[in-house]
């Protein structure tokens, strides 16, 4: 699993969903996620649990969730903290569409 995600990520356009099944703006965002990965199909879209893969989310320094990571060329290219629908939104439209 840790090579598909770092193979994909060196691939295209790429968003990280850090999540965990406790986490409450995590189940609030997660179909805003859903619908966006619909409507953008030359972005990919991954979901980690940081539960099931810690070691994924000690090695991008996760403290909070959500966290989404935005990715283009295999490099980190911005971050948003927090179930914040527009600046995600804004932040996939600024690096990614």
């Amino acid at each position: 699993m840790i090579e598909m995600i770092h193979e994909m990520v060196k691939l295209l356009k790429v968003v990280v969903d850090f999540t965990a099944s406790w986490c409450g703006p995590c189940r609030f965002i997660a179909p805003f996620f859903a619908d966006l990965a619909k409507k953008l199909p030359n972005v990919i879209f991954l979901k980690v649990d940081v539960d099931e893969l810690k070691s994924v989310a000690s090695d991008w320094a996760i403290e909070s969730m959500p966290t989404f990571m935005f990715m283009k060329e295999g490099k980190i290219v911005d971050k948003v903290i927090g179930a914040q629908k527009d600046e995600l939104q804004s932040t996939i439209a600024k690096h990614l569409a």
